[in-house]
């Protein structure tokens, strides 16, 4: 079953999610829901379970071995452990981004068409249908203009600013709901990083965004809803605004008024 042809108006969900790396313990029943559509920051000290968590939604963690997960994930309104959803599908839907730009060590062009590759081996796309899909891709980015006498251009060479863009471009043609971003501005200058922030800014309604920062004027900048993480349990999800202003719970309190972490 394609998780591409669900819409909800949550895109990720989960109850009682526990997950452990061999006898530790990393999360501890994490009840959340991802609005559809929106950037949501994971914010938190080191170590408190923000990356574990990112990484639960596109089954990532897997990867690591001795991974016990319990509890419920659904994305786009499936459960994404039923034995009906494909592993590559479920990619697909779910696309990731990490701290460091990864672009292959490829044209501009080939890595955008990278991914249709690996996930559709048998279909064939005429050099017409290529330029389409690498230009919209690019455009999408704000690239195009920048790289569109580039496309032969190995893409280790570019800016890391723009390989971050492209880094997210290339998971475009594959038409996916969701985008993580695991602190991607974090080897970024300044005006990279808000290059990146004004992007997802414009992507965010196309996509639904969960972002993992340490940078707390970032979350404040960029999420409609943010979630304060600590030692593997959900502490407070609440629009971001209230949650730097207003915090609830007494964690969250010390933690965004830099008490810790």
């Amino acid at each position: 079953m394609s998780l591409q042809t669900i819409s909800m108006n949550h895109s990720i969900e989960t109850e009682n999610l526990s997950l452990w790396y061999g006898d530790f313990q990393a999360l501890i029943d994490v009840n959340v829901k991802i609005p559809d559509g929106q950037i949501t920051s994971l914010i938190g000290p080191s170590g408190c379970g923000k990356t574990t968590l990112l990484r639960c939604f596109n089954r990532v963690n897997e990867r690591y071995g001795n991974v016990t997960t319990e509890g419920k994930i659904e994305i786009l309104g499936k459960n994404i452990y039923d034995p009906d959803v494909s592993l590559p599908e479920l990619r697909k839907a779910v696309g990731m981004v990490f701290q460091r730009p990864n672009p292959l060590p490829i044209s501009v062009y080939e890595n955008i068409l990278f991914g249709l590759r690996i996930h559709s081996p048998m279909r064939s796309l005429t050099r017409s249908e290529s330029d389409q899909i690498v230009e919209e891709a690019l455009t999408s980015v704000f690239l195009w203009e920048d790289l569109k006498d580039k496309l032969k251009t190995r893409a280790t060479s570019l800016q890391l600013e723009q390989q971050q863009k492209l880094c997210i471009a290339r998971l475009l043609p594959l038409k996916p709901k969701i985008i993580l971003m695991d602190e991607p501005c974090s080897a970024l200058d300044a005006k990279g990083t808000l290059a990146v922030e004004e992007l997802m800014e414009v992507l965010a309604g196309t996509y639904t965004f969960l972002i993992v920062t340490h940078n707390m004027a970032q979350a404040r900048r960029v999420s409609e809803e943010c979630i304060f993480m600590f030692l593997g349990e959900l502490i407070e999800h609440r629009e971001t605004q209230a949650l730097f202003e207003d915090p609830k719970q007494e964690k969250t309190a010390d933690y965004v008024q830099m008490r810790y972490g």
